[in-house]
């Protein structure tokens, strides 16, 4: 089977990535905010958006 060396290696490296944090995603997640104010880029936030209700038709 073809495997896309793009994809193995993006796999390979989301492997790696976790293994530093022992698979554990508060902790990863709680370094990817660290990366975030760390980078002193300013990041983008939208207001929330109201739902918008459908009218719907009984027939």
């Amino acid at each position: 089977m073809w495997q896309d060396p793009i994809v193995k290696e993006t796999r390979l490296l989301r492997e790696q990535y976790a293994n530093q944090f022992g698979h554990n995603a508060d902790a990863i997640f709680q370094d990817i905010l660290r990366r975030q104010a760390a980078s002193g880029k300013k990041l983008v936030s939208f207001e929330h958006r109201k739902p918008v209700l459908s009218k719907i038709v009984a027939k």
